[in-house]
Protein backbone atom coordinates (compact mmCIF):
# COMPACT_ATOMS: atom_id res chain seq x y z
CA UNK A 1 0.00 0.00 0.00
CA UNK A 2 1.07 3.56 -0.71
CA UNK A 3 0.02 6.83 0.19
CA UNK A 4 -1.28 8.48 -3.00
CA UNK A 5 -2.67 12.18 -1.75
CA UNK A 6 -2.69 14.21 1.37
CA UNK A 7 -5.69 16.78 1.56
CA UNK A 8 -5.93 19.36 4.81
CA UNK A 9 -9.62 20.97 4.96
CA UNK A 10 -9.43 23.93 6.77
CA UNK A 11 -13.18 24.41 7.62
CA UNK A 12 -15.92 26.91 9.60
CA UNK A 13 -16.83 25.06 12.86
CA UNK A 14 -20.04 27.29 13.29
CA UNK A 15 -19.61 26.68 16.72
CA UNK A 16 -21.13 29.53 18.40
CA UNK A 17 -19.97 32.05 21.06
CA UNK A 18 -16.43 31.62 20.64
CA UNK A 19 -14.10 34.49 21.83
CA UNK A 20 -13.38 37.07 19.42
CA UNK A 21 -9.21 35.93 19.38
CA UNK A 22 -10.74 32.63 18.14
CA UNK A 23 -11.40 31.67 14.26
CA UNK A 24 -13.76 29.35 14.39
CA UNK A 25 -12.02 27.04 12.12
CA UNK A 26 -11.22 22.91 12.35
CA UNK A 27 -8.17 22.14 10.73
CA UNK A 28 -8.72 18.55 9.25
CA UNK A 29 -6.70 15.91 6.95
CA UNK A 30 -7.32 13.39 4.80
CA UNK A 31 -4.76 10.63 3.39
CA UNK A 32 -5.63 8.51 0.62
CA UNK A 33 -4.12 5.36 -0.61
CA UNK A 34 -3.44 3.13 -3.44
CA UNK A 35 -5.99 0.50 -2.19
CA UNK A 36 -8.49 2.69 -1.66
CA UNK A 37 -8.67 3.11 2.02
CA UNK A 38 -8.47 6.65 3.31
CA UNK A 39 -8.13 7.60 6.59
CA UNK A 40 -8.76 10.72 8.73
CA UNK A 41 -6.67 13.22 10.92
CA UNK A 42 -6.76 16.40 12.42
CA UNK A 43 -4.70 19.14 13.64
CA UNK A 44 -7.08 22.26 14.48
CA UNK A 45 -5.64 24.65 16.55
CA UNK A 46 -6.77 28.25 17.59
CA UNK A 47 -6.57 30.90 18.21
CA UNK A 48 -5.34 33.40 16.44
CA UNK A 49 -5.66 31.61 12.87
CA UNK A 50 -3.85 28.70 14.14
CA UNK A 51 -5.59 25.82 11.49
CA UNK A 52 -4.48 28.16 8.72
CA UNK A 53 -0.91 27.38 10.04
CA UNK A 54 -1.28 23.71 10.43
CA UNK A 55 -3.00 23.30 7.31
CA UNK A 56 -0.07 25.41 5.53
CA UNK A 57 2.44 22.96 7.43
CA UNK A 58 0.17 20.15 5.36
CA UNK A 59 0.48 21.20 1.98
CA UNK A 60 4.04 21.71 2.87
CA UNK A 61 5.18 18.51 3.94
CA UNK A 62 2.65 16.38 2.12
CA UNK A 63 5.34 15.66 -1.23
CA UNK A 64 8.12 14.44 0.71
CA UNK A 65 4.98 11.98 2.43
CA UNK A 66 2.85 10.80 -0.81
CA UNK A 67 4.34 7.79 -2.47
CA UNK A 68 5.23 5.94 1.29
CA UNK A 69 3.78 2.95 3.18
CA UNK A 70 1.30 4.17 5.50
CA UNK A 71 1.87 1.29 8.16
CA UNK A 72 5.51 3.05 8.88
CA UNK A 73 3.94 5.41 10.90
CA UNK A 74 7.51 5.88 13.26
CA UNK A 75 9.20 6.39 10.62
CA UNK A 76 6.74 9.37 9.07
CA UNK A 77 6.44 10.93 11.78
CA UNK A 78 10.36 10.83 12.87
CA UNK A 79 10.92 12.46 8.88
CA UNK A 80 8.19 15.17 9.47
CA UNK A 81 9.78 15.97 13.05
CA UNK A 82 13.36 15.99 11.84
CA UNK A 83 13.07 17.63 8.94
CA UNK A 84 11.66 21.38 10.86
CA UNK A 85 14.48 20.58 13.05
CA UNK A 86 16.06 23.64 12.56
CA UNK A 87 13.22 25.84 13.62
CA UNK A 88 12.56 23.83 16.26
CA UNK A 89 11.02 20.24 15.25
CA UNK A 90 7.99 21.00 18.57
CA UNK A 91 5.09 23.12 18.33
CA UNK A 92 3.63 23.87 14.33
CA UNK A 93 5.62 20.48 12.99
CA UNK A 94 4.27 17.87 16.23
CA UNK A 95 0.75 19.49 15.15
CA UNK A 96 0.90 18.67 11.15
CA UNK A 97 2.84 14.93 12.44
CA UNK A 98 -0.18 15.01 14.67
CA UNK A 99 -2.86 15.01 12.00
CA UNK A 100 -0.66 12.79 9.77
CA UNK A 101 -0.01 9.96 12.43
CA UNK A 102 -3.73 9.44 13.07
CA UNK A 103 -5.00 9.20 9.73
CA UNK A 104 -2.25 7.32 9.30
CA UNK A 105 -3.13 5.06 12.33
CA UNK A 106 -6.51 4.92 10.69
CA UNK A 107 -5.83 3.68 7.70
CA UNK A 108 -4.25 0.77 9.90
CA UNK A 109 -7.54 0.05 11.56
CA UNK A 110 -9.32 -0.12 8.39
CA UNK A 111 -6.98 -1.82 6.58
CA UNK A 112 -7.13 -4.94 8.95
CA UNK A 113 -10.69 -4.02 10.15
CA UNK A 114 -9.52 -3.29 13.77
CA UNK A 115 -10.00 -0.37 15.96
CA UNK A 116 -6.96 1.33 16.45
CA UNK A 117 -6.62 0.80 20.38
CA UNK A 118 -7.08 -3.00 19.70
CA UNK A 119 -3.93 -2.56 17.66
CA UNK A 120 -1.99 -0.51 20.43
CA UNK A 121 -2.08 -3.54 23.03
CA UNK A 122 -5.71 -3.84 23.25
CA UNK A 123 -8.44 -2.33 25.94
CA UNK A 124 -8.02 -1.55 29.91
CA UNK A 125 -11.69 -0.97 29.54
CA UNK A 126 -14.64 -0.58 28.02
CA UNK A 127 -15.41 2.87 28.01
CA UNK A 128 -14.09 6.00 28.50
CA UNK A 129 -14.33 8.57 31.49
CA UNK A 130 -15.10 11.78 30.91
CA UNK A 131 -14.79 15.63 32.14
CA UNK A 132 -17.30 18.48 31.28
CA UNK A 133 -16.04 21.37 29.96
CA UNK A 134 -18.09 24.27 28.37
CA UNK A 135 -20.92 23.37 30.51
CA UNK A 136 -21.10 27.10 31.84
CA UNK A 137 -21.23 28.52 28.19
CA UNK A 138 -22.57 32.06 28.56
CA UNK A 139 -22.57 32.39 32.60
CA UNK A 140 -21.03 35.22 33.95
CA UNK A 141 -21.87 35.17 37.54
CA UNK A 142 -21.34 33.25 40.23
CA UNK A 143 -24.99 32.43 40.24
CA UNK A 144 -25.33 31.64 36.96
CA UNK A 145 -22.43 28.68 37.19
CA UNK A 146 -24.31 27.65 40.21
CA UNK A 147 -26.89 26.99 38.14
CA UNK A 148 -25.12 25.23 34.73
CA UNK A 149 -23.28 23.41 37.67
CA UNK A 150 -26.42 22.06 39.13
CA UNK A 151 -27.30 21.12 35.72
CA UNK A 152 -24.57 19.49 34.55
CA UNK A 153 -24.22 17.03 37.60
CA UNK A 154 -27.94 16.48 37.39
CA UNK A 155 -26.90 15.07 33.57
CA UNK A 156 -24.44 12.71 34.93
CA UNK A 157 -21.03 14.16 35.11
CA UNK A 158 -19.00 13.60 37.91
CA UNK A 159 -16.13 16.05 37.10
CA UNK A 160 -16.21 19.25 35.70
CA UNK A 161 -13.36 22.26 34.48
CA UNK A 162 -13.48 26.00 33.93
CA UNK A 163 -11.63 29.06 34.18
CA UNK A 164 -13.05 31.60 36.78
CA UNK A 165 -11.07 34.09 36.00
CA UNK A 166 -10.50 34.14 32.49
CA UNK A 167 -12.84 37.40 30.98
CA UNK A 168 -12.76 38.61 34.40
CA UNK A 169 -10.07 41.23 34.08
CA UNK A 170 -6.64 38.82 33.63
CA UNK A 171 -3.96 39.97 30.95
CA UNK A 172 -1.94 37.89 29.30
CA UNK A 173 1.33 39.35 29.64
CA UNK A 174 2.56 39.73 33.76
CA UNK A 175 -0.47 37.10 35.01
CA UNK A 176 -1.98 39.93 37.36
CA UNK A 177 -5.45 40.22 38.20
CA UNK A 178 -7.58 43.47 40.08
CA UNK A 179 -8.69 42.57 43.88
CA UNK A 180 -11.94 42.82 42.21
CA UNK A 181 -11.42 40.20 39.91
CA UNK A 182 -9.70 37.28 41.75
CA UNK A 183 -12.83 37.87 44.24
CA UNK A 184 -15.02 37.15 41.50
CA UNK A 185 -13.14 33.91 40.02
CA UNK A 186 -13.62 33.00 44.14
CA UNK A 187 -17.10 33.24 44.41
CA UNK A 188 -18.18 31.40 41.19
CA UNK A 189 -16.04 28.54 41.94
CA UNK A 190 -17.36 28.90 45.46
CA UNK A 191 -21.21 28.81 43.78
CA UNK A 192 -19.53 25.53 41.84
CA UNK A 193 -19.10 23.79 44.74
CA UNK A 194 -21.69 24.62 46.79
CA UNK A 195 -24.35 23.46 43.81
CA UNK A 196 -22.45 20.73 42.75
CA UNK A 197 -21.97 19.24 46.19
CA UNK A 198 -18.78 17.84 47.99
CA UNK A 199 -17.80 14.77 45.79
CA UNK A 200 -17.87 16.65 42.42
CA UNK A 201 -13.87 17.00 40.61
CA UNK A 202 -13.97 20.84 40.29
CA UNK A 203 -10.69 21.63 37.94
CA UNK A 204 -9.42 25.07 37.49
CA UNK A 205 -7.87 25.66 34.14
CA UNK A 206 -5.61 28.84 34.52
CA UNK A 207 -4.64 29.43 31.11
CA UNK A 208 -0.99 29.62 31.64
CA UNK A 209 -1.70 33.20 32.86
CA UNK A 210 0.06 33.45 36.47
CA UNK A 211 3.14 34.33 37.55
CA UNK A 212 4.93 32.85 40.23
CA UNK A 213 3.52 34.65 43.75
CA UNK A 214 -0.18 35.04 41.76
CA UNK A 215 -0.32 31.34 40.62
CA UNK A 216 0.72 30.29 44.17
CA UNK A 217 -1.85 32.80 46.32
CA UNK A 218 -4.69 31.28 43.80
CA UNK A 219 -4.13 27.95 43.48
CA UNK A 220 -3.98 27.94 47.52
CA UNK A 221 -6.90 29.86 48.04
CA UNK A 222 -9.09 27.95 45.40
CA UNK A 223 -7.86 24.31 46.82
CA UNK A 224 -8.48 25.45 51.26
CA UNK A 225 -11.92 27.32 49.94
CA UNK A 226 -13.21 25.35 47.46
CA UNK A 227 -11.68 21.72 47.17
CA UNK A 228 -10.79 21.83 43.56
CA UNK A 229 -8.98 18.98 42.03
CA UNK A 230 -6.52 20.46 40.15
CA UNK A 231 -4.51 23.20 39.04
CA UNK A 232 -3.73 23.43 35.16
CA UNK A 233 -1.03 25.06 33.59
CA UNK A 234 -0.34 27.81 36.50
CA UNK A 235 1.99 29.13 34.56
CA UNK A 236 2.95 29.69 30.64
CA UNK A 237 5.06 26.14 29.74
CA UNK A 238 8.10 27.69 29.12
CA UNK A 239 10.16 27.60 32.36
CA UNK A 240 10.45 23.83 34.51
CA UNK A 241 11.74 26.05 37.60
CA UNK A 242 9.18 28.64 37.61
CA UNK A 243 6.53 25.47 37.73
CA UNK A 244 9.14 23.77 40.75
CA UNK A 245 8.28 26.70 42.52
CA UNK A 246 4.44 26.85 42.18
CA UNK A 247 4.61 22.99 42.37
CA UNK A 248 6.62 23.30 46.03
CA UNK A 249 4.22 26.07 47.00
CA UNK A 250 1.00 25.09 46.36
CA UNK A 251 -1.50 22.64 48.30
CA UNK A 252 -3.94 22.12 44.90
CA UNK A 253 -2.76 18.82 42.51
CA UNK A 254 -1.17 20.63 39.87
CA UNK A 255 -1.40 19.38 35.80
CA UNK A 256 0.43 20.67 32.77
CA UNK A 257 1.05 19.51 29.39
CA UNK A 258 -0.96 20.80 26.94
CA UNK A 259 1.63 23.06 24.89
CA UNK A 260 4.16 20.65 25.90
CA UNK A 261 5.38 18.97 22.99
CA UNK A 262 6.66 15.29 22.26
CA UNK A 263 7.83 12.96 25.06
CA UNK A 264 11.14 15.18 25.49
CA UNK A 265 9.18 17.88 26.68
CA UNK A 266 7.70 15.34 29.27
CA UNK A 267 10.87 14.36 30.55
CA UNK A 268 11.58 16.98 33.08
CA UNK A 269 8.44 17.34 34.36
CA UNK A 270 8.20 13.66 35.21
CA UNK A 271 12.07 12.81 36.63
CA UNK A 272 11.99 16.02 38.55
CA UNK A 273 8.01 15.16 39.60
CA UNK A 274 6.85 18.72 38.62
CA UNK A 275 3.14 17.35 38.34
CA UNK A 276 0.63 15.09 39.37
CA UNK A 277 -0.91 14.48 36.49
CA UNK A 278 -0.24 15.34 32.76
CA UNK A 279 -1.89 16.84 29.54
CA UNK A 280 -0.79 16.76 26.23
CA UNK A 281 -2.76 16.99 23.59
CA UNK A 282 -3.29 14.22 20.74
CA UNK A 283 -3.16 17.00 17.57
CA UNK A 284 -0.50 19.09 18.97
CA UNK A 285 2.05 17.01 20.39
CA UNK A 286 2.46 14.25 17.89
CA UNK A 287 -0.59 12.22 17.00
CA UNK A 288 -1.52 9.04 18.46
CA UNK A 289 1.98 7.44 18.17
CA UNK A 290 3.70 10.32 20.77
CA UNK A 291 0.45 10.28 22.85
CA UNK A 292 0.67 6.79 23.43
CA UNK A 293 4.72 7.20 24.14
CA UNK A 294 3.86 9.67 26.63
CA UNK A 295 1.71 7.74 28.54
CA UNK A 296 3.83 4.86 28.49
CA UNK A 297 6.16 7.56 29.85
CA UNK A 298 4.32 8.37 32.29
CA UNK A 299 2.79 4.70 33.87
CA UNK A 300 6.85 4.11 35.02
CA UNK A 301 6.26 7.41 37.24
CA UNK A 302 3.16 6.21 38.50
CA UNK A 303 1.75 9.58 37.15
CA UNK A 304 -1.95 9.73 35.86
CA UNK A 305 -2.39 10.82 32.50
CA UNK A 306 -5.77 13.27 31.01
CA UNK A 307 -5.74 14.26 27.41
CA UNK A 308 -6.08 18.09 26.65
CA UNK A 309 -9.21 17.69 24.23
CA UNK A 310 -10.98 21.29 23.15
CA UNK A 311 -10.64 20.87 19.59
CA UNK A 312 -12.79 19.00 16.87
CA UNK A 313 -14.29 15.12 16.62
CA UNK A 314 -11.31 13.32 15.26
CA UNK A 315 -9.16 14.82 18.62
CA UNK A 316 -11.80 13.38 20.49
CA UNK A 317 -11.72 9.99 18.71
CA UNK A 318 -7.90 9.93 18.41
CA UNK A 319 -7.41 10.33 22.41
CA UNK A 320 -10.30 7.85 23.04
CA UNK A 321 -8.43 5.15 21.12
CA UNK A 322 -5.56 5.49 22.84
CA UNK A 323 -6.57 5.92 26.29
CA UNK A 324 -8.41 2.59 25.89
CA UNK A 325 -5.40 1.06 26.56
CA UNK A 326 -3.46 3.22 29.15
CA UNK A 327 -3.47 1.73 32.44
CA UNK A 328 -2.71 5.37 34.32
CA UNK A 329 -5.64 6.99 32.42
CA UNK A 330 -7.73 9.67 34.15
CA UNK A 331 -10.29 10.91 32.26
CA UNK A 332 -10.97 12.54 28.64
CA UNK A 333 -11.61 16.08 28.27
CA UNK A 334 -14.90 17.00 25.94
CA UNK A 335 -17.08 19.97 25.76
CA UNK A 336 -21.00 19.69 26.24
CA UNK A 337 -22.11 22.33 24.38
CA UNK A 338 -19.95 21.63 21.35
CA UNK A 339 -21.51 17.29 20.95
CA UNK A 340 -23.34 18.71 18.33
CA UNK A 341 -20.81 20.12 16.48
CA UNK A 342 -18.74 17.33 16.90
CA UNK A 343 -21.44 15.25 15.41
CA UNK A 344 -22.62 17.17 12.56
CA UNK A 345 -18.88 15.66 11.30
CA UNK A 346 -19.70 12.76 11.72
CA UNK A 347 -21.67 10.38 9.61
CA UNK A 348 -22.93 8.39 13.07
CA UNK A 349 -22.80 10.53 16.47
CA UNK A 350 -20.24 9.87 19.63
CA UNK A 351 -22.00 7.75 22.10
CA UNK A 352 -21.51 10.57 25.28
CA UNK A 353 -23.97 9.05 27.78
CA UNK A 354 -23.16 10.86 31.54
CA UNK A 355 -19.91 10.77 32.20
CA UNK A 356 -17.99 8.43 29.84
CA UNK A 357 -17.35 7.92 25.94
CA UNK A 358 -18.25 4.62 24.51
CA UNK A 359 -16.24 4.01 21.27
CA UNK A 360 -18.03 2.06 18.62
CA UNK A 361 -15.39 -0.97 17.81
CA UNK A 362 -15.36 -0.41 14.28
CA UNK A 363 -12.23 -0.47 12.19
CA UNK A 364 -10.12 2.42 12.45
CA UNK A 365 -10.59 5.51 14.34
CA UNK A 366 -14.31 3.88 15.29
CA UNK A 367 -15.78 7.20 13.17
CA UNK A 368 -16.74 7.90 9.61
CA UNK A 369 -16.53 11.70 8.68
CA UNK A 370 -18.93 13.17 6.76
CA UNK A 371 -17.04 14.33 3.29
CA UNK A 372 -20.13 16.09 1.91
CA UNK A 373 -20.63 18.17 5.30
CA UNK A 374 -16.38 18.72 5.34
CA UNK A 375 -16.75 20.07 1.96
CA UNK A 376 -19.98 22.37 2.46
CA UNK A 377 -17.56 23.67 5.37
CA UNK A 378 -14.59 24.50 3.57
CA UNK A 379 -13.14 28.07 4.65
CA UNK A 380 -13.69 30.14 1.34
CA UNK A 381 -10.35 31.92 2.23
CA UNK A 382 -8.69 28.33 2.47
CA UNK A 383 -10.38 27.29 -0.61
CA UNK A 384 -8.88 30.21 -2.61
CA UNK A 385 -5.48 29.79 -1.30
CA UNK A 386 -5.35 25.98 -1.10
CA UNK A 387 -7.90 24.86 -4.43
Amino acid sequence: MKITAIIPYVVDTGLPGLPDEMTDQYCFVRVDTDEGISGWGECTNWPNRGSFMTGFGILQIRDYIIGQDPANTDKIWREIFDRWSYLGGRGLPTAVASAIDIALWDIKGRALGRPIYDLLGGKFRDEVRLYANGWFTGSTTPEEYGRDAARTVAEGHDAMKLDPFLGNGIVWNGGKLSHAAEQKGYDIVAAVREAAGPDVEILIDAHGMYDVPNAIRIGNTLHEESNIAWFEEPLPPESYKALAQVRAQVSAPICVGERLYTRWDFVPVLEDGLADYIMPDVVWTGGISELKKIATMAEAYYVPISPHNAMGPLQIAAGANVMMTVPNFYRLEHCTAWIPNYNSFLKEPFDFHDNKLKLSGNPGLGVDVDQEKIDASVNAEWKAIAG
